[in-house]
C-alpha cells in the first residue's frame, strides 16, 4: 500500500521515488498534485513526480489541461502526510 499516494514511494521500497517523465529515472524532487474535474471530486488528489528537468514540461501539460492543483516538493509532501 502506498502510503503518501505517491508513486515509487511503498514502504520498504529499496529504490528512491523516480520521476513520473516518460522514460527518466531520475530521483524525484517535486509532487504535481492534481485532479481531472470530470472524473475525480474537488477535493481528490492525484500526483505525479518530478525530477528538476521535467517539472516545468509536467506542470505545463497538467495545467493546459486545467488538472493542476499544487506543486511541492516531495518533502514537503511527505511531511503534510505525517
Amino acid at each position: 500500500m502506498n502510503i503518501l499516494d505517491v508513486p515509487g514511494s511503498e514502504p520498504g521500497s529499496p529504490t528512491s521515488p523516480v520521476c513520473s517523465a516518460k522514460g527518466c529515472r531520475a530521483d524525484a524532487v517535486w509532487v504535481l498534485a492534481w485532479n481531472n474535474p470530470k472524473l475525480h471530486t474537488p477535493e481528490r488528489r492525484k500526483t505525479w513526480l518530478a525530477c528538476e528537468e521535467h517539472r516545468e514540461h509536467l506542470s505545463q501539460f497538467l495545467g493546459v489541461r486545467g488538472f493542476l492543483k499544487d506543486v511541492v516538493t516531495l518533502k514537503e509532501w511527505e511531511d503534510r502526510a505525517s
